[in-house]
């Protein structure tokens, strides 16, 4: 199994015209180029919040005002995690260690086991939408297509019928989610430094639940709880639900060469630089899917480029407002769950 975070084509595809041309205009354009400066203020502001937020909590202390302070902690964490996410991909350093190194800190922060996510997503990023392949289609809890749905058992079959008015209720459990597959992936002896992972899995969840019942009294620290990891889990699912839901599945054989895998896949959401912010550059999906290692902010930039890359190609480059970007990924869903709603129910 690997780690690791930075997806490239196999040689064949890079030497091919269509994506050679592209990565030729990017690299002329500077775009692959790091940019500390920026990584090093974004770093500080969020690392300042995030302890800025836990020091409220202590000065507040037992007042239920503190439930404000866990919903401002649940978008910090989501902010962490795109810092986590970021560094995965040597987007920060370019150099492997330092980017372990600033992943699984910023990992251990909002309690995410680094070596598993890292793992699953690297997947992601080399087959995106594959029935087959992509983990993030895996219908542990969804049916994503309606293929899954007719041969779906369990949780599944009973959620997918009604699924799209589910969704964001379920991303309250996300955060949750997070933690519990975080400590599963453990077992897997395959993940490399699963037990350093382990070590500041448990740091986190002592600290964590030490700091919260010390400061607060149990009712409250429990209402903070399911505020904080609530909301975090709804926002950490709002940032990648816009990307690749409701966009083309693959499946079986299919695997269009690397540009048009990435490309036909993903969606744009448009937006000016308060959404870069919120989604932390995510809204460039289709940019940074061909390109993992570019450092965010690039992102933009490099949008004009490939859009009239493939423009000139011919290929499909899909680009929607965020709430349109959630409306289709919603239709998706309802329409991956028909076969459950329209399966007759045994008398």
């Amino acid at each position: 199994m690997t780690t690791h975070s930075v997806v490239r084509p196999p040689p064949a595809e890079r030497s091919g015209s269509d994506f050679a041309r592209l990565s030729r205009k990017i690299a002329d354009a500077g775009l692959m180029g790091r940019r500390p400066g920026y990584y090093a203020l974004r770093t500080t502001v969020v690392a300042g919040l995030y302890i800025g937020g836990w020091a409220t909590v202590a000065l507040i202390g037992d007042s239920w005002w503190t439930l404000t302070v866990a919903a401002f902690l649940a978008v910090v964490f989501g902010q962490v995690a795109l810092l986590a996410h970021d560094a995965a991909h040597r987007q920060v350093f370019r150099r492997r260690r330092a980017s372990e190194v600033s992943g699984r800190i910023a990992g251990a922060g909002i309690g995410m086991g680094y070596g598993w996510w890292q793992d699953k997503h690297t997947r992601h990023h080399a087959n995106p939408n594959h029935e087959d392949l992509d983990p993030d289609l895996d219908p542990d809890l969804l049916v994503w297509s309606q293929d899954q749905a007719r041969v779906a058992t369990g949780l599944p079959r009973l959620i997918g019928r009604w699924q799209a008015f589910l969704f964001f209720p379920l991303l309250t459990l996300e955060g949750f989610n997070l933690h519990v597959s975080s400590v599963k992936a453990l077992a897997d002896r395959s993940l490399k430094h699963r037990a350093l992972d382990g070590v500041l899995l448990f740091a986190h969840f002592a600290v964590y639940l030490t700091v919260l019942f010390w400061l607060l009294p149990l009712g409250m620290a429990i209402a903070f709880l399911a505020v904080h990891q609530c909301l975090f889990g709804v926002y950490l699912g709002s940032l990648f639900a816009p990307n690749h839901k409701g966009m083309p599945i693959l499946k079986g054989e299919d695997r269009p060469d690397f540009l048009r895998r990435q490309v036909l896949t993903s969606r744009n959401v448009r937006g000016g630089r308060l959404t870069d912010v919120a989604l932390g550059g995510l809204n460039h999906q289709i940019e940074h899917h061909l390109f993992p290692s570019m450092p965010s902010p690039n992102l933009r930039r490099a949008r004009a480029i490939v859009r009239r890359h493939c423009e000139d190609l011919g290929v499909d480059y899909v680009e929607t407002g965020l709430v349109t970007s959630y409306r289709l990924a919603l239709v998706s869903l309802h329409q991956a769950g028909a076969p459950l709603r329209n399966a007759r129910v045994p008398a």
